[in-house]
């Protein structure tokens, strides 16, 4: 009932959005002639009501029948089109205060005289026009995204400078991946050859620090032959994320998802992941070690609290070096930041919400409210973190400005 109530409000307010941009569109259509008025209106209508449509039939009336795929691409056309409608409304309001001030103004017989020329656009048509060119451009954008964005990975290469790296690990290179979200890849040919782009930098040790599947094993099952192409000589290390455990989905019984996450593990295991439970690794050359840590699942908030650092940290003593794989950022200001020893920690989660802004120094995503480091190193005294925007993506199935990352770390000596 609670969820009959609140899609119904839900309905309630994306139908208030339209009938909004709806005046914007007499505005702008009024001087047509009649017919054209007509089509026009009847087209604009019906796309909310194909909204609805999908809405009542993916969340009401068909939710098992339709395709995981598909739903999620038919919820994500409906996002994208009422958060550009959004925008576009945002505009629309902000014409609208303006407008309203005017009227005050006038009202009290203090505005200037008004502009009658026959040669300028009328103000609220202006406003209208550049209301749905902004929603228009933004759904433009989020529909690029999906086409392109989504699978557009690029390699960032990383100096990792630590002060007591031992001498036989310099020049050592880490490649990293992060949430893969198996089950909402629509692009294998695309997820392929982003893999070919990692093994074309011949990392000596790979880490995946989480978030394999979306809610269950199964969905990795078409990516496994993909994803076991992934080879290190000097080890692959790997931990689980908050939507490897399938907490965000229904299942038949406590043993049915014990079972799943069973499965999930041996997946790691058959594609030679060495998946770190609150527990570390040896990694040695010439002699020499530093210790890997990898901890489950560990996030500040409402996000679960699986991990023990604790534990990962027993034995590890004698490591000059430490290297953490935590998938939530969060972890690292809350329990290893100043409270640690751990020289660098490995993180994803944010996704840097797939939407955003990165060009030259500038960098901004909605994310940074949420999380204070969400995407690339961050360093506070002496320790460092690094965070991976992600290799694939959930919900939006695409990325806008902010795009899928395969991390390459050169260790150094400070």
């Amino acid at each position: 009932m609670n969820r009959l109530f609140t899609l119904g409000i839900l309905i309630l307010f994306f139908l208030l959005v339209d009938y909004y941009l709806f005046q914007a569109v007499k505005t702008i259509i009024r001087n047509y002639n009649p017919n054209t008025q007509r089509i026009i209106k009847i087209v604009y209508w019906s796309i909310p009501v194909v909204a609805m449509v999908i809405i009542v039939s993916g969340l009401v009336l068909f939710p098992a029948y339709l395709n995981f795929k598909f739903r999620n691409l038919l919820f994500a056309t409906v996002f994208i089109l009422y958060l550009s409608k959004l925008l576009a409304a945002v505009v629309l309001v902000l014409g609208d205060i303006v407008r309203f001030f005017r009227w005050a103004l006038s009202y009290a017989g203090s505005s200037p005289s008004a502009d009658t020329s026959s040669h300028t656009i009328p103000r609220s048509e202006f406003i209208a026009k550049t209301a749905l060119a902004v929603g228009g451009a933004h759904f433009g954008a989020m529909a690029y995204g999906i086409i392109s964005g989504a699978h557009d990975y690029r390699i960032r290469n990383v100096v990792l400078k630590l002060p007591n790296l031992p001498r036989q690990f310099e020049g050592l290179k880490i490649a990293q991946l992060s949430d893969i979200h198996s089950g909402s890849f629509f692009n294998k040919t695309a997820v392929q050859g982003g893999v070919e782009m990692l093994m074309s930098q011949k990392p000596d040790v790979f880490f995946f620090t989480g978030d394999l599947v979306n809610n269950e094993a199964k969905e990795f099952e078409d990516y496994f032959n993909v994803f076991n192409k992934i080879k290190a000589p000097l080890g692959m290390f790997s931990t689980l994320g908050n939507h490897d455990y399938g907490d965000y989905t229904s299942w038949a019984s406590p043993q049915a998802k014990i079972k799943n996450l069973q499965t999930l593990q041996e997946a790691h295991r058959l594609m030679g992941w060495d998946l770190l439970m609150d527990e570390s690794r040896d990694l040695k050359v010439d002699g020499e070690s530093i210790g890997i840590l990898g901890i489950q699942n560990w996030g500040a908030g409402n996000f679960a609290k699986y991990g023990s650092l604790e534990k990962a940290l027993k034995n590890t003593d004698q490591y000059a070096t430490k290297l953490l794989l935590s998938h939530d950022p969060s972890h690292w200001r809350n329990q290893v930041l100043n409270k640690t020893n751990i020289d660098a920690a490995f993180a994803g989660h944010t996704h840097g919400m797939q939407y955003g802004v990165e060009i030259g120094g500038i960098k901004w995503s909605p994310v940074q409210y949420r999380y204070k480091e969400w995407a690339g190193l961050y360093e506070e005294n002496n320790q460092k973190l690094y965070v991976n925007r992600g290799f694939g993506y959930i919900g939006y199935p695409g990325r806008i400005g902010i795009l899928p990352e395969i991390s390459v770390f050169e260790l150094k000596r400070a």
